[in-house]
């Protein structure tokens, strides 16, 4: 099998990324990473791109319970854009976790409705490339944290490497801001507003990208606080799966065991590979692609 190798030339902020990546990946594609360390009530774990009607409706019906449940009301739909990615989190076939993924386009980002001069303002920026995170719901009864910050971990991935996003922005009800402050580093940006599609006040909030590198680090020290989402976040090897499946998708191809033992060097002095890779044909050695 033959790989394509990223050219450095290839940057976004701190993250490298393979070319073919935002190109090649189809929409039609069936795209599903398993998380073996991770359970919920002894089931195996799953984090989908949602492809099919069948599965939208399931992570429709979860986000109407979930919305309902605090009077969000209950008749929510996915908009279903090339810009935007669903993502469910599955316990064997059970949706009980979703969350999209909205990109940057000519039609605007939902949050635009109540914050357009805020959105503009980040927008405008050189080489700006806002994003927002919408209809995330969560089964309250699920053990949540591991995988709740396993599913932000695969969707900021994601947005890196298929849209070059440089901000993420989430629209939330105002009792929520500390959970995002704390347990992500989200800031908020301008006043509350009402939203009236949930009848409910909001708040916009804003994660700057090119942190998540350096939040994702310092979690992995000995004095990370487990308050935060990111001590919970990918190892670097489930991260190395999670931008090889994606890669493989990319390229319409499977990596097998011995080809992934190429695509990867052990960083001399290291226990563990890096996040992911690409290699540098004069040195042999790997470079950091993403987060």
């Amino acid at each position: 099998m033959s790989l394509d190798l990223v050219s450095t030339g290839n940057v976004v902020g701190e993250f490298i990324y393979p070319q073919s990546f935002r190109d090649s990946f189809s929409d039609s594609a069936c795209w599903q990473i398993p998380l073996p360390g991770r359970k919920y009530n002894g089931k195996d774990v799953s984090i989908e791109i949602v492809r099919s009607d069948a599965r939208r409706d399931a992570a429709c019906e979860l986000i109407n319970r979930m919305y309902s449940w605090r009077g969000y009301g209950d008749s929510h739909r996915l908009d279903q854009r090339p810009t935007h990615t669903t993502f469910t989190v599955a316990a064997d076939d059970e949706v009980i976790g979703t969350v999209t993924l909205a990109a940057d386009s000519e039609r605007g980002l939902a949050v635009d409705a109540l914050f357009r001069a805020e959105i503009d303002h980040y927008r405008n920026q050189p080489r700006a490339k806002v994003c927002e995170l919408t209809k995330l719901a969560f089964d309250t009864t699920a053990e949540s944290k591991h995988l709740l910050a396993a599913l932000f971990h695969v969707v900021l991935i994601y947005g890196v490497w298929k849209h070059e996003g440089t901000d993420l922005f989430i629209e939330v009800n105002p009792r929520h801001r500390r959970f995002y402050e704390m347990m992500l580093g989200f800031e908020r940006v301008g006043d509350l507003r009402t939203n009236e599609s949930v009848n409910a006040p909001s708040q916009l909030m804003r994660l700057r990208v090119a942190d998540i590198h350096a939040k994702i680090d310092e979690s992995r020290s000995a004095n990370a606080s487990c308050r935060s989402l990111y001590p919970f976040f990918l190892s670097t090897l489930e991260e190395a799966d999670v931008c090889l499946n994606l890669w493989s998708n990319a390229a319409g191809a499977s990596l097998d065991q011995a080809t992934f033992q190429d695509f990867i060097e052990i960083f001399p002095g290291s226990g563990d590979p890096p996040p992911a890779y690409a290699r540098n044909e004069s040195s042999h050695q790997m470079r950091l692609v993403a987060i």
